[in-house]
């Protein structure tokens, strides 16, 4: 259980600082911050962990557990190299802030952050209003599903949701899924729906792929060791590059690779990006090769960059054979007729703007930040957001690095407060 601290007449309206999230980056913060001794408040709008709680019902990690590295919350128990389903994980989270006693307040959201007086900030919860001296947004990486303009256009008797809406295959209307986005959330649900007996279409765009191990070590221990987990955004092609799908795998099974080959040998139909849909059909565009293309040039740099630590550590590289051929031809109209159901995997975008009354985000609604903390207004803070400082920022290998930092600036500032 949580220790939690109550909003209203029983405590007083203005707070230290504030964190906003409960979720892996608002507790690793928390953790920092009672560390040093700072006092502060997270504010939850659900329960600890809800975003993990919201998954679907077969859910469990993508990167290994050992990879859950908080700060004084690494993963303990005895399936280092497993992947833990949902519950797990939400249990993982709920011991976690017990054992610091991180002050939590649970079902409280805040539907507004606005300048207050003499540098303050106001929040505005739905119990009531609180000031901050400071306050650090962790609501997480996953705020507003995205979906292309394009699902306008599909017919309304076709059902229409996002992975968040995703329980299980059962609760979908019978018939044909299409699946619209092929990062790990789209090839985990197309796989799980072919599974069932579903006929299943997927609508593919750019993503990266990789074995699920290999020589026998998970491709996440590679990513970090060949330090594509501390590459940063001006390493990027783009800032949009941030939206990239993450590499394609699961860990459903004890693991398994699970990519476009994957999925074309078991049954689903890939197709290149969903168009939008006229007269019954649905159209997509002619670009399965050119995405699948961008996959395997991802994958071959990666065999490079893990070929050249090796040999600088003196050990041979490990085998990793080119890409298998791939059957790119696809169909670009598809009838309508039969499906049940459409889920749109496509992604998420930040959301802060529609409670945030700061004009501190750039265009694509990412804060404008340094080491987490906002460049145009003092005392504001971010924490779990994509590449806010390195590529690991928003994951739980990473997320306590930029914590630490967050709660560091934090602390140093108060001091600095308290002396003038």
């Amino acid at each position: 259980v949580c220790a939690t601290a109550t909003l209203g007449p029983a405590m007083k309206a203005r707070i230290g600082v504030v964190v906003v999230g409960g979720g892996q980056a608002g507790l690793a913060v928390s953790h920092e911050l009672g560390a040093l001794g700072v006092e502060h408040l997270v504010l939850e709008r659900g329960r600890v962990a809800q975003s993990w709680r919201d998954r679907w019902d077969s859910f469990c990690l993508v990167t290994p557990n050992w990879s859950v590295q908080l700060p004084g919350g690494a993963y303990a128990g005895g399936d280092p190299d497993g992947y833990m389903p949902r519950e797990d994980i939400v249990r993982h989270f709920e011991a976690y802030a017990s054992s610091f006693s991180a002050p939590v307040r649970e079902g409280v959201e805040v539907t507004a952050l606005d300048a207050a007086s003499q540098g303050e900030f106001r929040l505005s919860t739905t119990e009531g209003p609180l000031r901050a001296d400071a306050v650090v947004l962790a609501t997480g990486a996953y705020q507003r599903p995205h979906r292309p303009s394009a699902a306008a256009t599909l017919p309304a008797s076709i059902i229409q949701i996002d992975a968040e809406g995703y329980r299980n295959q059962a609760a979908l209307p019978p018939g044909k899924v299409l699946v619209v986005g092929s990062g790990q959330t789209g090839c985990q649900l197309a796989e799980e729906l072919r599974e069932a007996g579903r006929e299943v279409f997927l609508a593919c765009g750019r993503a990266t792929w990789c074995p699920r191990r290999v020589e026998d070590r998970d491709y996440v221990y590679w990513l970090n060791e060949t330090g594509m987990l501390d590459e940063t955004i001006a390493e990027l092609p783009s800032p949009s590059a941030r939206l990239v799908a993450n590499v394609q795998s699961t860990g459903h099974g004890g693991g398994h690779d699970l990519h476009y080959r994957v999925l074309q040998q078991i049954g689903v139909t890939l197709v290149g990006h969903f168009l939008g849909a006229e007269d019954g059909r649905a159209h997509f565009a002619s670009d399965l090769a050119a995405s699948v293309a961008f996959g395997d040039a991802r994958y071959i740099d990666l065999r490079e960059k893990i070929a050249r630590i090796c040999l600088a550590r003196g050990t041979p590289p490990p085998e990793m054979p080119d890409p298998a051929p791939f059957d790119a031809q696809a169909p670009e109209t598809v009838d309508l007729l039969g499906f049940g159901a459409v889920i749109f995997t496509s992604g998420f975008r930040p959301d802060y703007s529609s409670w945030v009354h700061f004009a501190v985000f750039d265009e694509l609604g990412f804060p404008i930040q340094e080491d987490g903390a906002s460049t145009d207004v003092p005392g504001l803070y971010f924490c779990g957001v994509h590449y806010l400082r390195k590529r690991r920022s928003a994951l739980l290998i990473g997320v306590g690095e930029d914590a630490a930092i967050v709660a560091g600036k934090i602390a140093e500032r108060g001091a600095m407060l308290t002396a003038v």
